[in-house]
């Protein structure tokens, strides 16, 4: 019987489980269980844990099903998830109060009391990272201000693919890709930041053990195994956050190869062999899922989730549309895009829907349409989405290239990459060359590759990944080129003009 490899991904929106066939090298099956966010205030962002734990289940049976794979077949487990969320858990390791999230702004006060309190300067030099409200220190802060005798009673602390291992395992780790966006870890050196744990008073033993993303960290437990279908014992490797799982699905292991995910989130993803923090801590500086390397990451909060927010809201023809003909309604969203022309007539939308991360970090920006005329139809409303966000998207690639980074290919992946409309529009902001990769599966699928490496099917990840990950297709800048070039100004300067607004608009909300 053919070996297979199991990639578990966390997501925003899902719990997806991967099987990856290791004779074929190639993804057999996959499936995706659902769940809700909790939005209990404006700029909250909350998950019931058990609600992932019950979706993974639920996802592993899925790919298990039927008589084509055997669970025995399974040799290892890869996982990955989003990143940032504070899940609490008690002695016995019961789930405290729902997870914050990573796009969860509340804790804006507690970022700044933290900044002031240790410095900026020397935040780069512990965790060579600013302190964001979607990062996990100042979640726990804000739950020992908030919620003391929540506080009380906590005694581990795990992020959301973590709860899933103790799930699987009984185990408390992490890998150090996922650690490195807590703001409580020495991205250098790769462990925790004695520093700054002694600085915010959080007690060292709540944290789980850091482990380099390839390295198998425990087993499947008898209780798991019975729940999922797995077989005990089958070893799990560290694994990694999401976007650098979805990294090594894209083959972004090595300098000079970027990537930008079109996801809930916007991620521009650059690997350095060296450590580098940006000087200012505009670029996120983590470790990667390679040993020994680590990676630039720029995020912005609402990516493909400002193209789903206008579903939501602005697009019931469309979604009745696609109720009676079976059609996706993001295919005729951006195929109704289509008919605007690049720059949308002066028509120029910001994508901070959550707040936003890169460059700005500023809990309290806001989504704006500008330049609205009686001219603009559906078709520039649309349109004017993904170009925003492809021009958000730049800011984190310019701020890349400003570190001296030579970018030779640019991989797009995420939901948002299906789109050739969107995959050429970031070719024109950009102006640089979009490939996309045989892989759909995104982080999944990197969460399997990472537990390959772990349980020696590839050497190393360079290996798996060259034999797993392909360019497919090319997507060059065009002549809109230069109509983007003369937007994107604009664009910068509209978010300078409005934060002073964005804060005053956030105060009266709050």
């Amino acid at each position: 019987m053919p070996p297979y490899l199991l990639g578990i991904d966390i997501g925003t929106t899902g719990a997806k489980a991967l099987l990856l066939d290791v004779a074929n090298d190639v993804a057999q099956a996959s499936a995706t269980t659902e769940y809700p966010t909790l939005t209990a205030h404006p700029l909250w962002a909350e998950q019931n844990p058990v609600d992932w734990w019950a979706a993974t289940v639920a996802s592993i049976r899925a790919v298990l099903r039927g008589d084509t794979i055997q669970p025995q077949q399974v040799i290892g487990v890869g996982l990955t998830g989003q990143m940032h969320g504070l899940v609490l858990l008690d002695k016995q390791g019961r789930v405290l109060r729902p997870c914050i999230m990573w796009n969860d702004q509340r804790t804006g006060a507690q970022c700044a009391a933290i900044t002031e309190k240790i410095g900026a300067p020397r935040l780069l030099e512990l965790i060579a990272n600013p302190v964001l409200p979607g990062f996990t220190a100042p979640k726990i802060i804000w739950v020992r201000e908030n919620e003391p005798k929540v506080y009380a009673e906590v005694a581990r602390i795990l992020l959301p693919k973590d709860y899933i291992r103790f799930c699987l395992t009984g185990a408390f780790a992490t890998d150090v890709s996922d650690a490195s966006g807590t703001a409580l870890f020495d991205v250098q050196h790769r462990r925790w930041s004695s520093e700054m744990l002694a600085a915010l008073d959080i007690p060292s033993q709540w944290l789980p053990e850091s482990f380099e993303s390839t390295i198998p960290s425990t087993q499947i437990s008898a209780a798991a195994a019975s729940e999922t279908g797995l077989v005990e014992g089958t070893p799990i490797v560290g694994g990694g956050g999401d976007q650098v799982a979805q990294a090594v699905g894209a083959g972004i292991i090595r300098s000079g190869i970027i990537s930008a995910t079109l996801g809930t989130s916007g991620v521009v993803f650059a690997a350095a062999e060296t450590f580098l923090a940006e000087p200012e801590g505009r670029l996120h500086t983590f470790c990667h899922a390679v040993p020994g390397q680590w990676h630039w990451m720029g995020v912005m909060l609402s990516a493909a989730g400002s193209l789903h927010w206008f579903r939501d809201c602005l697009a019931e023809t469309e979604i009745a549309r696609a109720k009676e003909t079976g059609a996706d309604v993001y295919d005729l969203l951006t195929a109704r895009a289509a008919q605007a022309p690049a720059g949308s007539e002066g028509l120029i939308f910001l994508p901070y829907l959550s707040g936003e991360r890169t460059p700005y970090s500023d809990p309290d920006a806001r989504g704006v349409y500008f330049g609205l005329t009686l001219r603009h139809t559906k078709a520039h409303l649309i349109r004017a989405v993904l170009e925003g966000v492809a021009y958000g998207l730049r800011d984190s690639l310019e701020l890349t290239r400003a570190l001296g980074l030579q970018v030779t290919q640019l991989r797009v992946s995420g939901g948002g990459a299906r789109s050739a409309l969107w995959r050429q529009i970031l070719a024109d902001v950009f102006d640089t060359e979009i490939a996309l990769v045989n892989v759909p599966e995104g982080a999944a699928f990197g969460a399997a590759l990472l537990a390959g490496v772990g349980v020696r099917v590839y050497e190393d990840l360079q290996d798996a990944c060259a034999r797993t990950v392909r360019t497919i297709e090319q997507t060059n800048p065009d002549a809109d080129t230069q109509k983007y070039a003369a937007y994107y100004p604009i664009y910068r300067a509209l978010y300078p003009a409005l934060a002073p607004l964005f804060k005053q608009v956030s105060a009266s909300v709050s």
